[in-house]
């Protein structure tokens, strides 16, 4: 389940290697069997290197005590975590909860109503008041429905008839061939993950082996583009980004209860306090003290310089990153650097490439709390035990957009660094396989979390980490983006909010009457078959941009007549600078259009994006052309 321990920091009860070979797909010749085995070899031999690391400094390496939550109180966090907290209370807040809920598809909405039945049967026990019913709050559960006063049946009898289906389910048997070797599959992202899921119980699942080795037999994922484009992570605003994790988080619970596993988080551990200015040191700490230095830093500057020094030097060396430099020369280099590096003496061409390996997984593994958070961890982990590759890397895209920003920011700037280095595998000799391994455990083993593995599930858990490594390295475009169920969701939030509904319960039918009489709005205008707007560039010309929208207008068209004039009508530029190349033309690569206001705070569209479409959803909105903004790595 998804309750599944991590791997621990004190290994003492693991072998320091695997004498069991890995489990492969049937056809699979002897060369790549072999691969197989020295490369989960260096999984042990890894874990043995962290264990010696670790026992030089038992002081630093205490377990801390997780304590065991009573019932009612995981759902109680899980409630908070969801921007659901009032509705713990005997009184719902006037507005926040009855939007949130009202963008909730049938199975999200059915996931929130599970939490507080356990929640409230808690309470009923303590002899406390009993929490508020979501169907007392909200009678209309799915963002589907247009009909106020339609009665949706309880979701009681579909999580009976999900229970059901995945208790037939769990005794199948997964060990079938690659699903579509190199083939390449859709990826939907415009549909609720968990309304697929649901949709799939009526068949079986089809699954490919777990660990299979080769990158280049991995399934190929593409990404169906509407006619909205694909939105990636960081091309919301800020503002619009803080709605995602509550609703990733509600979107996951409610695919893992389709798909029969429950998800259990741990609590979120008490950082310790250092005198450490760069290992061992709060990601958020690292980024405000970079970001005197450097304004808009997303990824420790630390991190940066190892990542640069190895891309230079590194990528080419065999056996880098598996092959550990001297832990002497390591902890050396490392209180070297806390005097150092912000002064910009410390000299990187004098240091091996195999020890600046050694110092990346340190700081990963120095961390006061994993890169993965505590809370996700164990989650993170657990995702192995999906059956289906489409949907574990469902569950890893709400994971990884549930992660805070500075997390997720840095690990996806390892995760670029590794493919690097996996690309350069005719030189390096480290496939896709052999990185995973190597770097699942500095990723999963964390000194503050508990130790206990099952008994005989150690092999099983490597394997599983290392998995799911390299389906982040591998799909982490995928993994990356946003789907568009939740950017709908995220303008449905920012619509009932701008209309500042009030909430009452004896005016609940009337409130919902008027969202979707709003919504029907907005529909009925979708009907225009063309459109006149204006683009905006103020920070490159003084003038605007009139264009004609009709069904095949795309991004792409409107950044190519810009250009056009701007290059033909001798337009008065306001800045030219980065924007002419050496023949003193127009790059249009580097201008990107950005929708702004009406129910999104700032979104960088795709070049793909059709605007009349785009502009049917959110007629309020402004159209700006601006630079594509670079951050350059300092070092």
């Amino acid at each position: 389940s998804l309750s599944t321990r991590n791997c621990p920091c004190k290994m003492s009860q693991l072998p320091p290697k695997s004498p069991l070979a890995s489990p492969v797909s049937e056809g699979t010749n002897s060369r790549v069997e072999a691969l197989d085995n020295l490369s989960m070899d260096s999984f042990w031999l890894e874990v043995e290197n962290i264990k010696q690391s670790a026992e030089t400094e038992q002081e630093e390496c205490s377990l801390a005590d997780v304590k065991t939550q009573e019932e009612g109180e995981a759902e109680a966090e899980w409630l908070q975590d969801a921007g659901l907290a009032d509705l713990l209370g005997d009184r719902a807040s006037d507005n926040d909860n009855i939007v949130l809920l009202s963008t909730l598809t049938r199975t999200q909405a059915a996931a929130v109503q599970r939490r507080l039945d356990t929640y409230s049967r808690s309470r009923r026990r303590k002899n406390k008041h009993p929490v508020r019913d979501v169907r007392d709050i909200f009678g209309v559960v799915s963002s589907e429905e247009t009909a106020a006063e339609k009665e949706e049946p309880s979701p009681d009898p579909l999580w009976h008839n999900l229970r059901t289906a995945n208790a037939q389910r769990k005794t199948q048997d997964y060990s079938c061939t690659v699903r579509n070797p190199g083939k390449e599959e859709v990826f939907n992202m415009d549909v609720a993950y968990s309304e697929q899921a649901a949709l799939l119980l009526k068949g079986s699942f089809l699954s490919e082996p777990r660990k299979s080795k080769d990158g280049n037999v991995l399934t190929k994922f593409k990404i169906t583009k509407g006619r909205l484009g694909v939105t990636r992570i960081g091309d919301l605003s800020a503002q619009d980004m803080k709605k995602i994790p509550t609703l990733a988080l509600i979107e996951l619970t409610a695919l893992c209860d389709i798909l029969g596993f429950e998800l259990k988080r741990n609590k979120a551990a008490k950082l310790k306090t250092t005198e450490k200015r760069l290992f061992g040191v709060p990601l958020n700490t690292l980024l405000e003290n970079d970001q005197k230095l450097l304004p808009n830093t997303k990824v420790p500057l630390l991190l940066q310089a190892l990542l640069s020094c190895l891309e230079k030097r590194g990528l080419e060396t065999e056996g880098i990153l598996r092959v550990s430099g001297s832990q002497t020369r390591i902890k050396s280099l490392e209180q070297k650097l806390e005097r150092e590096f912000y002064t910009g003496l410390f000299r990187w061409d004098e240091v091996h490439q195999n020890d600046v390996s050694g110092l990346l997984k340190r700081f990963i593994r120095e961390l006061p709390a994993p890169l993965l958070t505590a809370e996700y961890l164990p989650a993170f982990a657990a995702v192995q035990n999906i059956p289906d590759l489409k949907q574990r890397l469902q569950a890893l895209n709400l994971l990884i957009l549930i992660l805070p920003e500075p997390n997720r920011n840095t690990l996806k700037a390892i995760l670029e660094f590794l493919s690097k280095v996996v690309a350069r595998e005719n030189n390096n000799k480290m496939n896709l396989w052999n990185v995973s391994t190597v770097m699942a455990p500095n990723l999963f083993m964390h000194k503050g979390l508990p130790n206990k593995i099952p008994e005989g599930k150690e092999k099983q858990l490597a394997e599983g980490a290392a998995d799911v490594v390299r389906m982040m390295i591998h799909y982490q475009d995928l993994l990356w983006t946003v789907s568009s169920f939740l950017v709908a969701q995220v303008r449905k939030l920012n619509e009932s909010n701008s209309k500042r509904y009030q909430f009452c319960d004896k005016r609940i039918k009337n409130l919902l009457r008027k969202i979707h009489a709003d919504k029907d709005k907005v529909e009925k205008n979708q009907a225009e078959p063309s459109k006149i707007v204006k683009v905006h560039a103020s920070l490159l010309l003084k003038d605007s941009l009139e264009v004609h929208l009709n069904n095949a207008t795309r991004v792409a068209d409107v950044l190519r007549q810009f250009q056009k004039n701007l290059c033909q009508n001798g337009w008065n530029i306001v800045n030219t600078v980065n924007l002419l190349k050496c023949n003193n033309s127009m790059d249009c690569t580097n201008l990107l259009l950005y929708e702004v206001g009406g129910n999104i705070g700032e979104h960088c569209l795709d070049p793909d994006t059709y605007l009349l479409d785009l502009y049917h959803i959110n007629p309020h909105a402004e159209w700006i052309i601006k630079q594509n903004p670079s951050y350059p790595r300092m070092f």
